[in-house]
């Protein structure tokens, strides 16, 4: 066994979910519906609803990433069972999306949680201002107290902007909000050495540090009846998570409460990230995004910066560059000292307009609502020294 991996009965709930303050939970379609009756398995989103009610109680911030919607609307329209071709499948998302999140509101509802639906194309988590804008509709909920119930918006995506498996879509979206764990509820407990149940000497994993090609080699490859189950995708959504700085949990969905099962130290495989979401995202911008421009402050601003604030337009004297919103920048003192590097959120255009200026101008100069701040904190990093 991989020296990146260990085994051993599970006891306790980790540490790792004790202390996760923003968990993504992703629910696949063969648990939220009886395929054969096309209908909602009801009283196990009920069991799960309680389990997220408990955890938000508990300070926890959730979101779900959920499937479904295809499995519901197909039924209704009466379509065959099997793969669809795309303009039906399009059709039955979008009759399905509508029986799907009147589930999620109605029996949210009922624990006191405030449903929110958000779909999502491909492009919502690649493309820079895309990315920017459903980053903050989802942490405004989540502000707000609210449950965002997300789903790929099937009824327009084509084969070429697909995520195409919502392990990998709930990956993205663990990514995008830096959440501390993504949960990837299945109907198996966890990574398995071998196929479970077929006379070999399988053994879960406990724990997985890395993915390396013997930990994608027991997900199986394109041909075998473990990787139809979707252990492939899941380590794809674990190698995304990781990098990420998200820890990911692969779980049993199979049984009622299934998180409140994992607090319990039910049976599961946890793949354990080299850093936290916040450490992984400043590293993310420090040394792995191309600065499109960059910004001078002053000394007022540079005191303000190194006490851990924002940057504000007030203290910024001038910009220099093309970039738009969501770029990098390169932050330089007035001596052009890189003081550091952050994403400015606002294009240079805009930027231009308002730099000396006050936040409480900003309205009147745009002619609307922007961010308070040219550089927020968590989009920032401070060089060293």
């Amino acid at each position: 066994m991989s020296a990146t991996a260990t085994s051993s009965p599970a006891k306790s709930a980790r540490p790792e979910w004790a202390k996760a303050r923003r968990i993504v939970v992703k629910i696949g379609s063969s648990l939220l519906v009886d395929h054969a009756k096309g209908a909602l398995n009801a009283a196990w989103l009920e069991s799960l609803a309680a389990d997220m009610a408990a955890l938000k109680k508990a300070g926890k911030q959730m979101i779900v990433v959920s499937s479904g919607a295809i499995a519901l609307g197909r039924h209704v329209l009466g379509l065959p069972r099997g793969v669809l071709p795309l303009e039906q499948s399009q059709a039955a998302a979008a009759v399905g999306q509508i029986s799907l999140a009147s589930a999620y509101q109605a029996i949210l509802k009922s624990h006191g949680l405030t449903a929110a639906q958000i779909l999502l194309t491909l492009g919502d988590t690649e493309e820079r201002r895309r990315y920017l804008n459903a980053r903050q509709t989802i942490a405004t909920l989540l502000g707000q107290g609210a449950v965002p119930v997300v789903n790929e918006n099937d009824t327009v995506a084509t084969s070429e902007i697909r995520y195409g498996d919502n392990d990998r879509l709930s990956a993205r979206v663990a990514s995008m909000m830096s959440a501390d764990c993504l949960v990837l509820l299945s109907d198996i407990d966890g990574l398995y050495t071998a196929p479970p149940g077929r006379g070999t000497d399988a053994k879960r994993l406990d724990v997985v540090r890395q993915i390396t090609p013997e930990i994608e080699a027991m997900a199986g490859s394109a041909g075998t009846e473990l990787s139809r189950g979707g252990m492939v995708t899941k380590i794809e959504a674990g190698r995304i998570a990781l990098s990420s700085g998200s820890n990911m949990v692969i779980s049993s969905g199979k049984i009622t409460h299934p998180l409140r099962a994992l607090s319990e130290g039910a049976p599961c495989t946890w793949f354990l990230a080299p850093s936290d979401p916040v450490t992984a995202r400043k590293r993310w911008i420090a040394g792995q995004l191309e600065p499109k421009g960059s910004v001078e402050i002053d000394e007022g601003a540079e005191k303000a910066l190194l006490s851990g604030k924002s940057l504000l337009p007030a203290g910024v004297r001038k910009v220099m560059g093309t970039f738009e919103r969501g770029d990098a920048v390169v932050i330089r003192a007035a001596d052009g000292r890189e003081l550091g590097r952050g994403l400015i959120a606002y294009a240079r255009e805009d930027a231009q307009r308002i730099i000396g200026r006050k936040s409480g101008e900003i309205a009147a100069i745009l002619g609307h609502a922007g961010r308070t701040e040219l550089v927020h904190r968590d989009d920032m990093v401070l060089s060293k020294g």
